[in-house]
C-alpha cells in the first residue's frame, strides 16, 4: 500500500469551532473517549461473534491497555476490539463528526440488540489533540485478508495514511503529549484520570508504564492460571515449632504444612469495576455490598441511612443507586454528588437536568443509556424525554419513603431527622412528590414523639377542647348568659351571622427552634398543658410557610411570638400601673418606642420574657436567608415587645419604688434576662450584661 496524502474533510454543519483547544472543557476528559472509542470497537467485535460473523481465539480476553512513558513524552491506548481498514479509517477518522456506531447500528438492525454503543469514532478520538502535537494510528480490522494501517496526523488539517505493521486484530493509538500536557505521561497521573472516568467501564482496563522493570508475585502452585508466566518454583518445607503439650512435655508441632509455590511476573490488575453494583439486580446485592460501594465511590466513611436501587426498563432504560447520608449538624455541607453514567461511561457530577433539584442532596449513581447527550457528553438536551426521567426518579424516592413509613415506622423515624430537609426541600420545590408526602411528613413535638400534620392538629384540638371544658365547669352558668346565647343561636339561624363572610377557622401549631434560648417558654407551655413541635433546620422556615399557603385552616407560630391565654391569669394589670412601668424602662433603657405590656402571668418566677409577632420574625428570617444585612429589620413595621409580670416581687418592687436608686440598674438587668430567652445579645450587651451582673452580686456581700 503507498503511502496515501489527504486533508480532512471538515464540514461547517457537522463540526464546532473548534476541535482542537475549545472541543471540551476539562482536557483530561480524551482519556475517557479514548477508552470509550476502545470499548466500543470491543463491544461490536462481540456483536459480530454472536452473530457468527467473527470467531474469537481460544485465549481472547477484551481489554484496553493504557501505557504511558515519561521518557518518549507518549500515551498509548490498545485495544483488541474490531479494528479498522484503510478505507474505514478513512471514511470514520478524516470525515470529522461521522458515527462509525451510528452506521455499524444500521447495518445490523435486524441481528442486534438495540444496545446503545458507547462512543464512536468522530469528534470523541480528535479530543486527542487537545493534549498532543500529533497522533498516529495502528489498526488491523477483523476481516479476513485485511491489511494493517498506519494513520498519523500533527494536528492539523493533513494526514498520512500508509501499509502498518500491526499484527493482531485491533487499535493502538499514540498521543505524542505537547509541552503543557505532559502531566498524562505520569503513571499517577493517568492512574487518576482513569478511575474519575473509568472506573467502571464495561472491559477491563490496564495502566502500564513502558519499559518498567518487571514485577513479580509469589503464589501457591495450585491457583496458577493458563496465563500465568512462571518464573521459578519454589517447595517451600513444613514449619514447625516446639510445644508444650497437655501433660506438660515439650513436642516438635508443625504449624504449616510443606506446599509448592511458584513465582510469577506480577498479574496486572485492571482499573475497571466491569459489573458494578448498580447494573445488578437489586435482590442480588447485600446491604454490606451497598456500603461498601458507597465507601469506594463517594470516599465517606459515615455509613448512609439508607438506599433506593433503581432499576428500569421501559418506557427508558435507567439504572441507578441513591443514598440518604447522615448529615451530623445542620451546619454540614448537604450537598450531594450524582455522579451520571452512559452505559457505564462516566459523564459529569450533578446533572440538574436528570436529576430533581432537591435530590441533589442525596449521593448516588444514575447510569441512563438513553439519554441525549451533546458532542462531549458534558451536557444534557433539555427535552421533555430528560424531564420523564427526573419526575420518575422522584416518584421512586417517595415511593421507597412513603413505603418506609407505612411498613417500618420506627425505622423511618430513627433517619427523619437526617432525611427531613430532604423531604421538605422536595416538597417545596416538587408539587408531585408534595402530594405523595403531605401526610408522611412527621414533627416532633416537646416529648420527642413523632407526629404527622394530622397528628399535631387533631392534639391541638384536643387541648382546646379539654381547656373549653375546664372553663365551662368552673363557671357559674347565670340565666342572663344562658338567654344570650339562645338569642346568638337565633340571629344564627336567622341569616344575620353568614358563614360565607367569615376566615376559615385556624389551627395554630406552636413550634420551637431552640430547645436550650426557648426553654423558659416549654416551661411554660409544659405547665399549661400545651405542646409544640421542634422545627430548628433551616429549610424549616420556609416548608411551614408553603404548608399555610397550602391549607389556610393551620398556621405555625413559635411559642414565643405572644402569650396565649392559658398562661395568663384572668384580668389585666391595671392601665395606670401599665403605663407606669412602660415609661420607667423606656427611661432607663433609653428606648424612646420600646412595647411594653403588664400582663398578670400564672407562672410568678417569670419576671420579664420578650415576644416577636409571627410575622416580623418570619419577615427578619427572609432579610437573613437573602443576606439583607444591611436593612433595618424593623422597617416592615414589628418589634419585640417587653412582656413583664405583674405578679413578679421584682415587677412590684418596680412599681413602688420608681425613685430608687437600684431601679435603673433592675431595669437594664430584667431586659437583657427576658432578651436571652429570646435570642443572643451583642457582643457589648454582653459585656454590660456580665459586668452589671458581677456589680449586682458584689451588693451582696457589703
Amino acid at each position: 500500500m503507498a503511502v496515501k496524502h489527504g486533508s480532512l474533510s471538515i464540514n461547517s454543519e457537522n463540526i464546532f469551532p473548534i476541535i482542537k483547544k475549545w472541543l471540551y472543557s476539562d482536557h483530561d476528559i480524551f482519556v475517557r473517549e479514548m477508552v470509550s472509542n476502545g470499548c466500543d470497537a470491543i463491544t461490536k467485535l462481540k456483536k459480530l461473534e454472536v452473530m457468527g460473523e467473527y470467531s474469537f481465539p481460544e485465549d481472547y480476553k477484551a481489554k484496553i491497555e493504557v501505557v504511558v512513558n515519561p521518557e518518549e513524552k507518549t500515551l498509548k491506548f490498545i485495544d483488541n476490539g474490531i479494528g479498522m481498514t484503510a478505507d474505514e479509517v478513512e471514511e470514520y477518522i478524516t470525515q470529522i463528526a461521522f458515527s462509525g456506531a451510528t452506521e455499524f447500528l444500521e447495518k445490523y438492525k435486524d441481528k442486534t440488540t438495540d444496545d446503545q454503543m458507547i462512543g464512536h469514532f468522530g469528534l470523541g478520538f480528535y479530543s486527542a489533540f487537545m493534549v498532543a502535537d500529533e497522533v498516529h494510528i495502528d489498526t488491523l480490522s477483523y476481516k479476513e485478508g485485511a491489511a494493517p494501517v498506519h494513520w498519523s496526523c500533527d494536528g492539523g488539517t493533513e494526514y498520512d495514511l500508509q501499509e502498518g505493521n500491526k499484527n493482531t486484530v485491533g487499535t493502538e493509538i499514540t498521543l505524542f503529549l505537547n509541552e503543557e500536557s505532559v502531566q498524562f505521561s505520569n503513571e499517577y497521573r493517568m492512574r487518576e484520570v482513569i478511575e474519575k472516568y473509568c472506573s467502571f467501564m464495561p472491559v477491563n482496563i490496564y495502566l502500564s508504564k513502558a519499559n518498567a522493570e518487571q514485577e513479580y508475585e509469589t503464589i501457591d502452585e495450585a491457583d496458577l492460571r493458563d496465563d500465568d508466566v512462571v518464573v521459578e518454583h519454589i517447595h517451600e518445607e513444613a514449619k514447625t515449632e516446639e510445644k508444650e503439650n497437655e501433660n506438660g512435655e515439650k513436642e516438635i508441632v508443625e504449624v504449616s504444612p510443606a506446599r509448592d509455590r511458584v513465582k510469577i511476573n506480577k498479574r496486572p490488575v485492571s482499573l475497571s469495576d466491569t459489573h458494578p453494583l448498580w447494573m445488578k439486580h437489586p435482590n442480588e446485592c447485600t446491604d454490606e455490598e451497598y456500603k461498601e460501594f458507597y465507601r469506594k465511590v463517594f470516599m465517606d466513611y459515615k455509613e448512609p441511612l439508607f438506599w433506593i436501587h433503581l432499576n428500569m426498563d421501559y418506557p427508558f432504560n435507567l439504572k441507578g443507586i441513591l443514598y440518604f447520608p447522615k448529615i451530623n449538624t445542620e451546619y454540614d455541607s448537604i450537598e450531594g454528588t450524582i455522579k451520571l453514567y452512559n452505559n457505564q461511561v462516566f459523564i459529569a457530577d450533578n446533572i440538574k437536568e436528570v436529576i430533581p433539584e432537591f435530590l441533589l442532596l442525596l449521593k448516588g449513581v444514575i447510569d441512563c443509556p438513553d439519554l441525549p447527550l451533546n458532542v462531549s457528553r458534558s451536557a444534557l438536551q433539555n427535552d421533555g424525554f430528560v424531564q420523564k426521567i427526573s419526575e420518575y426518579i422522584a416518584k421512586k424516592v417517595a415511593d421507597k419513603l412513603t413505603g418506609m413509613c407505612k411498613t417500618d415506622r420506627e425505622s423511618y423515624e430513627k433517619y427523619w431527622d437526617d432525611i427531613s430537609p430532604f423531604i421538605k426541600f422536595g416538597c417545596i420545590k416538587d408539587t408531585k412528590f408534595a402530594d405523595k408526602m403531605n401526610d408522611y411528613v412527621l414533627f416532633k413535638n416537646l416529648d420527642g414523639k413523632y407526629l404527622t400534620l394530622k397528628d399535631c392538629v387533631e392534639a391541638n384540638k384536643k387541648q382546646e377542647e379539654a381547656q373549653e371544658n375546664t372553663v365551662e365547669a368552673e363557671e357559674t352558668k347565670a340565666e342572663d348568659g344562658v338567654e344570650e346565647t339562645k338569642t346568638e343561636d337565633t340571629a344564627e339561624v336567622n341569616g344575620e351571622d353568614k358563614a360565607e363572610d367569615k376566615e376559615p377557622e385556624k389551627t395554630t401549631i406552636f413550634y420551637v427552634t431552640d430547645e436550650v434560648q426557648q426553654s423558659q417558654y416549654i416551661n411554660m407551655f409544659k405547665s399549661a398543658g400545651k405542646d409544640a413541635v421542634i422545627l430548628k433546620h433551616n429549610i424549616d422556615s420556609p416548608f411551614i410557610s408553603h404548608l399555610e399557603q397550602k391549607d389556610e385552616t393551620i398556621r405555625f407560630m413559635r411559642i414565643d411570638a405572644d402569650l396565649t391565654e392559658e398562661l395568663k391569669e384572668e384580668g389585666a394589670a391595671d392601665e395606670e400601673t401599665a403605663n407606669a412601668l412602660t415609661e420607667l424602662f423606656r427611661k432607663n433603657l433609653n428606648k424612646e418606642k420600646l412595647e411594653v405590656r403588664v400582663e398578670k402571668l400564672k407562672n410568678e418566677k417569670i419576671s420579664a420574657m420578650v415576644t416577636l409577632s409571627e410575622e416580623s420574625r418570619r419577615m427578619q428570617d427572609m432579610m437573613k436567608m437573602y443576606n439583607m444585612y444591611g436593612m433595618d429589620p424593623n422597617m416592615f413595621g414589628g418589634q419585640e415587645t417587653l412582656v413583664l409580670n405583674a405578679n413578679h416581687p421584682l415587677v412590684q418592687y418596680l412599681v413602688d419604688n420608681k425613685e430608687s436608686d437600684h431601679t435603673p440598674v433592675i431595669c437594664e438587668q430584667l431586659y437583657d434576662l427576658a432578651m436571652l430567652s429570646h435570642k443572643q445579645l451583642s457582643p457589648d450587651e454582653m459585656t454590660r450584661f456580665v459586668q452589671r451582673s458581677n456589680d449586682i452580686l458584689m451588693l451582696l456581700t457589703k
